[in-house]
C-alpha cells in the first residue's frame, strides 16, 4: 500500500495525460476546464486503493477512476446549472464562463466519455463495472430530483433526506471503492463489503459537506457559503432545527426559507444563528461523527491486514476533518 497522497498524484498525472482539448474547441474545453479545477478526487483514489487493498496493480484500474472522476464532474456541471450556483472549487462554474447550452452539452460528452473508458476492460471485469456504474448513474439522477423536489416541500423528514443524500452523493462513493474490487478481481463478499464501507462513509461526507455549505470558511471551502440556505434546501441542519426548535424558532425558519431576498446576507445569519441556538449544529456533527463510526465498523469484515485497514481509515478521517 502507499500513502494518499502517492494514489492521488499518481491520477491526476493520468487525467493530464488522458483529457486534452480537441475539436470542436466549444465542446472539449470546457471539460478540460472543470476537470482541472482540482477537488479532492476523492473518488477515483477510492478506486486506485481498493485495487491495491487487494495485491492487484492500481495502474490497470486508471481508467475505472478516470470514469467516475468523469461523471462526478459531469454531475456538478450540471447540478451548477440547476442550482444557479456561480462558483465551484473558487472559480466560476461552466455555465458562468461560457453559457448553459455549453454546460449541457459538454456535461452530456462527459457522461459518454466516462462509459466509453469502461471498454479498456475484458469481459466480465467490463460487464460488471458497466452494470454497477449505470445503477450508480440512475440513483445519482434520482437523488438529484429529490433534492429539487424537496425544496418545494415543507413536510420533508430526516429519513427521506438521508436517502437523498446516500443516492446522489453516497452511493458514487460506494461505486468507487467496489470498482477497485472489480477490477482486483476480489470475491463479491468483499466487493460488497467495500461498498458498504464507502456508503457509510458517503452519508458522512455528504452531512459535512452541508456543515461546511453553512459554517466553513469562504476561503477555503471553494463554493458560496450559504448556498444551501440561499436555495432554501431542506439539509440535515434545518430538519434538525424545527426538529429541536421551539415554535418561535420553527416559525421563523419557515418564515426565513420562504422569502428569496436580493441580498441574502441577513437571511443566511439569521438562520445559521437558529441553527446554532437550536442544537442543530451539534446533532450534525454527531451524525458525522455516527456514520464514519459505522463505516468504520464494516472494515471488520474484511480479511485483509490491520495496515491496510488503517490505509481505509486514515482516509476517513481525513475526509472528516476537512475544511474545503
Amino acid at each position: 500500500m502507499h500513502a494518499i497522497a502517492h494514489y492521488r498524484n499518481e491520477f491526476i498525472s493520468y487525467l493530464e495525460l488522458a483529457t486534452k482539448t480537441k475539436e470542436p474547441v466549444n465542446l472539449y474545453e470546457p471539460i478540460t476546464y472543470i476537470l482541472g479545477l482540482g477537488g479532492k478526487r476523492l473518488r477515483p483514489v477510492l478506486v486506485l486503493m481498493a485495487t491495491d487493498i487487494f495485491g492487484s496493480d492500481y495502474k490497470k484500474a486508471f481508467d475505472a477512476a478516470l470514469a467516475i472522476e468523469i461523471f462526478h464532474n459531469f454531475s456538478l456541471v450540471h447540478d451548477d446549472i440547476m442550482d444557479d450556483a456561480p462558483l465551484r472549487r473558487g472559480k466560476a462554474t461552466v455555465h458562468e464562463k461560457w453559457d448553459i447550452n455549453t454546460g449541457i452539452l459538454s456535461g452530456d460528452a462527459m457522461l459518454i466519455s466516462a462509459y466509453q473508458l469502461f471498454e479498456n476492460y475484458d469481459g466480465e471485469t467490463f460487464r460488471a463495472l458497466a452494470k454497477l456504474f449505470s445503477k450508480t448513474a440512475l440513483e445519482v439522477c434520482e437523488g438529484q430530483q429529490y433534492d429539487v423536489d424537496f425544496e418545494t416541500r415543507d413536510d420533508v423528514i430526516l429519513a427521506e433526506y438521508l436517502k437523498m443524500i446516500e443516492f446522489k452523493t453516497a452511493v458514487l462513493v460506494a461505486a468507487a471503492l467496489k470498482m477497485g474490487g472489480i477490477v482486483a478481481g476480489a470475491t463479491v463478499y468483499e466487493q460488497d463489503v467495500l461498498y458498504e464501507f464507502g456508503r457509510n462513509l458517503g452519508i458522512a461526507f455528504q452531512l459535512q459537506d452541508d456543515y461546511l455549505d453553512a459554517f466553513g470558511d469562504p476561503k477555503t471551502f471553494g463554493k458560496q457559503v450559504g448556498g444551501d440556505i440561499i436555495e432554501n434546501k431542506k439539509t440535515f441542519l434545518y430538519l434538525k432545527a424545527l426538529e429541536l426548535g421551539s415554535t418561535d424558532q420553527k416559525n421563523e425558519l419557515f418564515d426565513l426559507f420562504s422569502i428569496q431576498p436580493q441580498d441574502p446576507t441577513h437571511k443566511i445569519s439569521a438562520i445559521k444563528h437558529i441553527f446554532e441556538t437550536t442544537g442543530a449544529c451539534e446533532n450534525t456533527q454527531q451524525e458525522i461523527e455516527k456514520y464514519t463510526n459505522k463505516a468504520f465498523e464494516v472494515l471488520n469484515r474484511l480479511s485483509i491486514s490491520e495496515e491496510k485497514k488503517e490505509v481505509l481509515r486514515i482516509f476517513g478521517k481525513n475526509l472528516m476533518s476537512r475544511k474545503v
